[in-house]
């Protein structure tokens, strides 16, 4: 088995329960009740297909039961459509749809709260990511609050490349988060990250990722990091680079750094009580 990456130690206690075996795949911790996958999707048609036959092939073998909820957020595509004619013969498959297009951020936070699982796994809806790759996450779960992803090569172009190096030195500054990739969009949740941090997302962008995992470093929970693959978009348009969406972002970052620091009980650098000496 890979080895994961710790980084953070959770205050509260853990569960631990016996490894299980999971056809094709090494051993994998801790036996998940309902998994759901949330895949937030913005004129995806030709990717949310074959991505819900991707996800009804894999998820079976992950957990006893599964659900994948699609957040369309207000897409002018087909789809929206394509998720109802799938989730009409698939009752795991449920949509949940925004009336208009309100942001990256807005949809994830939507997907998560929409979810109903003990383990909640999320992953972009642009098939950069292969669903059957989760049982990489669910092998570090085992005593860990959320597992993120770590792109081993990522598949982008060369100027995506070279935002996403500027983007971590920032949020290694302005938040003390010392994480390889920070917006790796392929993580795993616990059911307790999820009520208790979702309600507290403010982004609308892409920094919804990042902020999960500085709110999550604040509240003490662990974080493990495993490498993933990533591979290029082979159909759509991408769309987490354009110059409106990475001002946006900016104005983010400013807004949680000067929001963590009116709260008596975060630190400004990012870091929380537990990790002073």
């Amino acid at each position: 088995m890979r080895k994961p990456e710790a980084r953070w130690e959770h205050t509260g206690d853990e569960h631990r329960s016996s490894p299980v075996k999971y056809a094709d795949h090494e051993e994998v911790p801790a036996i998940i009740e309902l998994l759901s996958c949330v895949f937030p999707a913005y004129n995806e048609a030709e990717n949310i297909g074959p991505l819900l036959e991707e996800a009804a092939a894999a998820l079976p073998g992950l957990a006893v039961a599964y659900e994948v909820v699609v957040v369309d957020d207000g897409s002018t595509d087909d789809t929206a459509d394509i998720v109802r004619r799938y989730a009409a013969i698939h009752p795991q498959v449920r949509l949940v749809s925004h009336p208009q297009n309100l942001g990256y951020g807005h949809a994830v936070r939507t997907g998560l709260s929409s979810s109903r699982g003990d383990a909640v796994l999320f992953i972009d809806g642009d098939r950069q990511f292969r669903v059957a790759d989760a049982h990489l996450l669910l092998e570090a779960f085992d005593g860990a609050d959320l597992v993120a992803g770590r792109r081993i090569k990522r598949a982008d172009p060369w100027h995506r490349l070279m935002i996403a190096r500027v983007y971590k030195v920032v949020l290694n500054t302005f938040f003390g988060l010392h994480v390889s990739d920070p917006d790796c969009a392929f993580k795993l949740f616990s059911r307790d990250v999820i009520e208790r941090l979702v309600p507290q997302l403010e982004s609308r962008a892409a920094f919804v990722s990042p902020e999960l995992l500085i709110r999550a470093k604040l509240a003490g929970y662990r974080l493990v990091e495993v490498p993933v693959p990533h591979h290029p978009r082979t159909a759509g348009r991408p769309k987490g680079a354009p110059p409106k969406v990475i001002f946006r972002t900016i104005g983010e970052i400013f807004r949680l750094r000067r929001s963590l620091q009116a709260q008596p009980s975060a630190v400004p650098n990012g870091t929380s009580s537990a990790d002073r000496p």
